[in-house]
């Protein structure tokens, strides 16, 4: 497929299937160099609303003990802001994700070895049942490659992350991409690998299938213009990091915003910016130059075009080849 015929093309692949999909000129290209629609946050879906979870430890002191006193009035605002996805894993997938940001604690006075995700408050979903997901998923999609990154680790000894890593071993198996291998879509389909895990803890050093910590760029905005300007500003003095990185167009809200917009969301703030954020990436470039992106995520990821409009960045490298 020339770059011409393929002009275009590329937005409209099958979301489940786009990798499969891609023209054969960007299969020796490293993965790192391509560009991979991610969902930041990826399990806030099922915060569990009970009540029966604690507000999570990373949380202000402040925020804590009002929650603890004033739990009806605090958490419905808690749930507002912390929810990031609104759809499963396996929707997430569906839509064309293929970086997931997973934030794993132990949730506290728990006697139990199960871990869960955590957001503002802890999931009632276990992360073990959230990898079998995906590997059912990964086993009706085989020329599909996901990226897990485990970061954000809360609660976790040196036991719990033992028992992380040989539930990540057992789910995916064969499936597990070593860090020594090449890393592109035709190598991976060959070896038949179609996961690659960055642990963001020493234990990966331990272990072949455990990639580093794949860096994450913020900017820690709440407005998209102030987002952008941050991340050129980053573009013009910093060369992109080597291998894989991601760029996160999350808006963060803080107590201010929040406090001055008590009867909206951040599914609201999302939302309403993505118009501005999304005609940004437009602009964008993947590749191995200092100014390119690689992986781009965001917030409720399936609700906007933020998916085919980073997978039709990829016609830019067929330019080039």
């Amino acid at each position: 497929m020339s770059s011409a015929e393929s002009n275009g093309l590329l937005r409209d692949l099958p979301r489940d299937t786009w990798m499969s999909h891609l023209p054969r000129a960007l299969w020796d290209l490293p993965l790192c160099n391509l560009a991979i629609p991610g969902s930041h946050n990826t399990v806030t879906y099922c915060l569990d609303k009970n009540d029966r979870s604690p507000v999570d430890l990373t949380q202000p002191d402040v925020l804590q003990k009002l929650d603890k006193y004033m739990k009806p009035l605090i958490r419905p605002f808690v749930y507002k802001w912390a929810i990031t996805q609104e759809s499963t894993v396996k929707e997430q997938l569906d839509c064309g994700v293929r970086y997931c940001d997973l934030r794993i604690a132990h949730r506290p006075n728990d006697n139990t070895s199960d871990l869960y995700f955590y957001h503002g408050v802890y999931t009632t979903v276990t992360v073990e049942a959230v990898l079998k997901e995906i590997r059912e998923w990964l086993d009706s999609h085989p020329r599909e490659v996901v990226i897990l990154s485990f970061s954000h680790f809360q609660g976790l000894g040196p036991e719990l992350h033992n028992h992380l890593v040989e539930t990540i071993k057992n789910v995916f198996a064969t499936k597990l991409c070593p860090k020594t291998e090449t890393v592109t879509l035709r190598n991976l389909w060959h070896l038949g690998y179609q996961v690659i895990v960055s642990y963001e803890h020493n234990i990966k050093n331990c272990h072949n299938e455990l990639w580093s910590h794949i860096p994450y760029w913020w900017a820690n905005k709440c407005k998209a213009e102030a987002l952008i300007e941050e991340f050129e500003r980053r573009r013009r003095q910093s060369s992109r990091p080597g291998g894989f990185f991601v760029t996160g167009i999350n808006l963060t809200e803080d107590l201010k915003y929040i406090c001055s917009h008590p009867t909206e969301s951040l599914k609201d703030l999302v939302m309403s910016t993505y118009p501005v954020l999304l005609e940004w990436v437009e602009g964008l470039y993947p590749g191995s130059n200092p100014g390119s992106v690689n992986i781009i995520a965001g917030d409720f990821v399936t609700e906007s075009q933020l998916v085919p409009t980073v997978i039709a960045l990829n016609e830019n490298l067929l330019n080039w080849t």
